[in-house]
C-alpha cells in the first residue's frame, strides 16, 4: 500500500481523481484547507463584524 500526500489547486481536482482513477486507484480523501503567503490575506464579515485574516483558501 502506498501513501501519498498532494496539495492542488481546486480546479485541478477532477483531472487529477480521473488519472487516479486510470491508474486504478479506489479512493481518495479531499480535505479543503487554508493557508497564507504573498497574497497578504483578505478581509471576511462575520456576524456584522468585519475582520482581518491571514489564511486563504
Amino acid at each position: 500500500m502506498k501513501y501519498i500526500i498532494a496539495v492542488i489547486k481546486p480546479h485541478k481536482l477532477d483531472p487529477v481523481r480521473e488519472a487516479l482513477t486510470a491508474l486504478g486507484v479506489s479512493g481518495m480523501t479531499v480535505t479543503e484547507v487554508k493557508g497564507f503567503g504573498r497574497q497578504k490575506g483578505q478581509t471576511e464579515i462575520y456576524r456584522g463584524a468585519e475582520y482581518a485574516t491571514n489564511m486563504v483558501p
